[in-house]
């Protein structure tokens, strides 16, 4: 059996199995079935044996009926009749006849047969005839006969019924015999199926659990080492393969892991020396320190041996060098710079020059409006940089020369803004104390022939006192412009609002109304100083000309247009088409900074009384948190 499970294992376990389950089902059935057949063969022995046992008794009472009868002389035999029908009905009991008819050939039906020969031959004729002849005390030998032959006859009967039983015993022993045979063979067959299944199948999942185990730790060296054909074999052999294939895949993930990590780790050393140069540069952008630090970020990031910055001066264009890190050495000289600047003029982007102590990178240092600069740096021989270390440099150098573009710009557009101011200042002079001083000269023309004669002294004294006024006028104008050109944009502009109105109503003695309705709408810090200017300039000549009790000044934003209001309720314009000539320089600047703007002024009378001065211009809205005016601790009174 060992041999024929192995020689089934070695193909497959699931047949293996399934014949030992075969086997211990037919070991059992046939025993079942055995026993069946003993049982049967066995029914109803019971059952003969007491009838066989009554026959005893029955032969035994027929003979004591027989000498009870002759001794109380009785003729006639009526128990003895029913005894002998009786014994008769017992003798063709089934359950005798079946046993015989089970076994034709046995001990026991030979003796039965012999017991049925001898009742109807011998016995059964005899008490007939006992029955019929009556009592007779004088037959005592005949009497003695017939119970010696009743003895004979109970004895085959014992014999009968020993051998029933012992053909019973034997039966029921075979029967117990087959059933240990059977339970026995069922144990040898299940104890060697356990060993065997211990053996084949237990002891090989055993390994592939164990090997599951190291497995899922990132162990993939062992090895399952089962050479069978079965279903373990196959599927042993597929973990090797699994195994193998995993080892392979792992250590390339751990490769790709390492290369992952190391790309990582030199991108944030990339991020961090970008974040900490535009740090620098946004602090000063041609500080020696920055390019330093930068240099030497660089030499600690890429390998470099050492570093030069070149930057163009701000006087007469010239290259200069702003730092270094390459030691003394004989190439960095200004002219040298100046020779490299050319050299990546126009298209040309990155330039390798191989030197005698190694080589030198030239990386230009430009944005989209021109070049400001380059970078040297120092390799070893025979190097080149990684497509990466170029991106860096490449992200850096674009940086740097974004930022000194940057600078160059501001300094640009400091000098435009310096130079529009003096501009205005000029415009403003032009337009208030030179045209008063041109008015002076005039009247000191012709005050000069009035003084020579006497005649004309009334003429020369009104000549003077307009002298006097307008150098009065052009006094107060200076001081205006002072006033102005000193004026500082610093905080809100509806702060500085505020603060103007009230410095005008301090000024003038009247209250100043400021109603600020601008919501979402930011200007732009020139649009504020135009607007404000005009307001100012609106207020002086509300304190100047118009005799007013209280002013008003009003902001609004309406579907993308600014509206300024500044009204009062003084005398209004009474000569519009020939104002006075301070007035008439006012209303110039005011529309020049309207113009300025893209709007217009308009300048007209209130119909309630006094003058009204709107300004109209574009303004963009924009998203502003809600402030309340400054001007609200102003008394507010409602507009006439």
């Amino acid at each position: 059996m060992h041999r024929v499970w192995n020689a089934l294992n070695r193909r497959s376990i699931l047949l293996g199995m399934a014949l030992a389950m075969v086997a211990v089902t037919t070991i059992g059935v046939g025993g079942i079935a055995t026993a069946v057949i003993v049982a049967e063969r066995i029914q109803g022995s019971g059952s003969a044996i007491n009838v066989a046992g009554s026959l005893r008794k029955q032969s035994h009472r027929m003979g004591s009926q027989v000498l009870a009868d002759a001794l109380n002389r009785s003729d006639s035999h009526p128990a003895l009749r029913v005894a002998m029908v009786q014994f008769e009905a017992s003798m063709a009991d089934l359950s005798l006849n079946n046993a015989m008819a089970r076994d034709p050939d046995s001990d026991y039906a030979a003796t039965f047969r012999a017991v049925q020969a001898t009742w109807r031959d011998r016995l059964k004729p005899l008490l007939e005839e006992e029955a019929l002849s009556g009592a007779d005390l004088h037959s005592l030998e005949k009497h003695n006969a017939l119970l010696a032959l009743i003895d004979d006859f109970v004895a085959d009967i014992n014999t009968m019924v020993a051998q029933l039983e012992g053909d019973t015993e034997a039966r029921i022993s075979h029967m117990r015999t087959i059933l240990g045979v059977a339970l026995v063979l069922i144990i040898i067959v299940l104890f060697v199926s356990i060993v065997l299944v211990q053996r084949s199948v237990l002891a090989p999942l055993a390994t592939l659990v164990n090997n599951a185990r190291h497995y899922a730790q990132g162990d993939f060296a062992p090895r399952s080492q089962v050479i069978r054909e079965n279903e373990l074999g196959q599927l042993a052999r597929a973990f090797d393969t699994m195994a193998e294939e995993l080892d392979k895949l792992y250590q390339g993930l751990e490769q790709r892991v390492r290369e992952k990590t190391a790309a990582l780790t030199r991108s944030n050393q990339s991020l961090e020396l970008l974040y900490n140069a535009i740090a620098r540069l946004h602090e000063d952008a041609l500080a020696p320190d920055t390019y330093r630090a930068v240099l030497a970020d660089l030499e600690r990031l890429l390998g470099l041996t050492g570093g030069m910055a070149c930057l163009m001066t701000r006087q007469e264009g010239r290259a200069a060098i702003l730092a270094s890190t390459l030691g003394p050495c004989q190439d960095q000289t200004e002219g040298d710079c100046a020779q490299c600047m050319a050299s990546l003029a126009g298209p040309v982007q990155w330039q390798y020059r191989t030197l005698p102590g190694g080589v030198q990178l030239l990386v230009p240092l430009r944005d989209k409006d021109g070049l400001y600069g380059v970078l040297r740096l120092a390799l070893p021989p025979e190097r080149r940089l990684e497509p990466w270390q170029e991106q860096l440099l490449d992200a850096l150098s674009r940086h740097v020369g974004i930022a000194l573009g940057i600078v160059q710009r501001t300094e640009q557009e400091r000098l435009l803004a310096l130079q529009e101011e003096r501009s205005v200042i000029a415009r403003e002079l032009h337009d208030s104390i030179a045209q008063s001083l041109s008015y002076m000269k005039i009247q000191a023309s012709l005050l000069h022939p009035v003084l020579s004669d006497p005649a004309h002294r009334q003429e020369a004294e009104a000549i003077l006192a307009d002298l006097r006024e307008g150098i009065t006028s052009a006094y107060r104008q200076l001081r205006e412009l002072l006033a102005t050109f000193r004026l500082k944009m610093q905080g809100d502009f509806i702060d500085l609002l505020g603060r103007t109105a009230a410095e005008f109503s301090d000024r003038g003695g009247l209250p100043i109304h400021l109603e600020n309705r601008l919501e979402s709408c930011r200007l732009s810090p020139n649009q504020e100083i135009h607007v404000l200017q005009i307001i100012r300039e609106a207020l002086s000549n509300v304190l100047r000309h118009a005799a007013a009790t209280q002013a008003w000044v009003c902001l609004g934003f309406d579907r993308g247009m600014l509206r300024v209001t500044v009204e009062d309720d003084g005398v209004g314009l009474t000569d519009r088409s020939a104002p006075t000539t301070e007035l008439h320089y006012g209303l110039n600047i005011m529309r020049e900074r309207a113009a300025s703007l893209g709007g217009h002024l308009q300048l007209e009378n209130r119909p309630q009384g006094g003058a009204r001065i709107t300004l109209v211009f574009v303004a963009e809205p924009q998203p502003t948190l809600s402030k309340e005016s400054p001007s609200s601790s102003l008394p507010k009174l409602p507009r006439p």
